[in-house]
């Protein structure tokens, strides 16, 4: 079986050479052939598949199917939430590429690991619910509140500032080009995190 095997870590001061050496010794016992690696160093699992260019290339390699399998040392490599690793799960299911979890012993290619998957979705989809239901939680405690969640700023503003936190600008830095306090600058990174929760699970 052909396997690639994917490395994250989230501190610039830590290595990413002791989960290779787990998962090349785990591959050495199974037979597998490890024809790709790929990685994201000092970078969040909290961050989207746009923010870590390894878990995009490594998606964008098991599409093209230039490997049966997927090996990871921990879920919390792919992704910090259920909903993460199932849509991550999904996709490679979709093109036939299986996923091997060291420390959680998943394995997808087996059918002890197939019925995990499935399990996991019935929680995924728990975990979407209830997020859904905190986020308009909180939209309508705003609204009782009085809060105008951002209409009572200019358009033009708000497009301004979105433009500099899309693009990764430091808030006291967008603050100062736009001549606004940080916490607008905070409120409107809010608004924007709100809307794409509410984006996603719709």
């Amino acid at each position: 079986m052909n396997v690639a095997i994917y490395l994250r870590t989230s501190h610039t001061d830590r290595t990413v050479e002791n989960q290779r050496q787990a998962l090349l010794d785990v591959a050495g016992k199974r037979g597998w052939t490890v024809v790709a690696e790929f990685k994201d160093e000092a970078i969040s699992g909290s961050k989207g598949r746009d923010k870590r260019p390894g878990l995009d290339a490594l998606l964008k390699g098991a599409v093209r199917r230039d490997f049966d399998m997927v090996a990871a040392w921990s879920v919390d490599r792919l992704g910090r939430s259920i909903s993460d690793l199932i849509a991550t799960l999904q996709e490679m299911n979709g093109c036939g590429c299986a996923l091997y979890l060291h420390q959680q012993a998943l394995d997808t290619s087996t059918p002890s690991g197939r019925a995990m998957f499935q399990m996991l979705g019935v929680f995924a989809e728990f975990e979407r619910e209830m997020i859904k239901a905190r986020v308009k939680a909180g939209l309508a405690r705003a609204r009782a509140q009085g809060k105008r969640l951002g209409k009572q700023r200019p358009p033009e503003l708000t497009e301004a500032i979105l433009t500099g936190l899309n693009a990764g600008t430091a808030i006291a830095q967008i603050a100062r080009e736009c001549h606004v306090d940080p916490r607008t600058v905070r409120r409107v990174r809010h608004e924007r995190d709100l809307q794409k929760e509410l984006d996603f699970l719709r």
